[in-house]
């Protein structure tokens, strides 16, 4: 099984997933997180920030999570995915799930847990500011069928991880 995570900077996406891994590993259940900031130093190093190049880093991503996959693990792609069309490819050639983690704009700002949005809200020409942050000054084309929609705005984080849980052992069994 793929899960392909997708929401913006700071949603909770890496949160839930660590969380996910630790609870289906206690339950027997192999899974493996694919953390699209880890991966960007390794096998993604050298992409950048271009439509064309995120949509290339999913793909490798999505790639990686399929070899887990037919190896029975539960592989769980934690990365910003801003693009419909690229999640819709990962649908088609992995029977990928498509795991929203939505959360408000303004909570985002508010927690900002890497510094992200205060520097993409600089003035222009400022020379800290970031002219490429999903859902500030970039895109993000929010998911038009996701297979869950987890909302982080006001659910704990336990909430989020019971919620992806109750959905992989239902896809599981059928």
């Amino acid at each position: 099984m793929v899960l392909q995570f997708t929401g913006l900077s700071g949603a909770g996406k890496t949160s839930i997933a660590e969380k996910l891994q630790q609870l289906l590993n206690s339950q027997g259940l192999a899974a493996e997180v694919i953390d699209g900031d880890k991966y960007r130093q390794t096998i993604c190093k050298g992409l950048g920030f271009s439509r064309e190049d995120r949509c290339e880093n999913i793909r490798r991503l999505g790639a990686v999570a399929a070899s887990f996959s037919k190896h029975g693990i539960i592989a769980i792609i934690s990365a910003i995915n801003p693009y419909d069309d690229v999640r819709q490819e990962l649908k088609r050639l992995y029977n990928a799930r498509t795991i929203w983690i939505d959360c408000d704009l303004q909570v985002l700002i508010a927690r900002d847990t890497k510094g992200l949005y205060k520097r993409a809200l600089l003035p222009e020409g400022h020379p800290d500011r970031i002219d490429n942050l999903t859902g500030i000054n970039d895109t993000y084309e929010a998911p038009h069928d996701p297979d869950l929609i987890v909302c982080t705005t006001q659910e704990p984080l336990e909430r989020s991880v019971e919620k992806v849980y109750e959905f992989v052992i239902m896809s599981l069994s059928r």
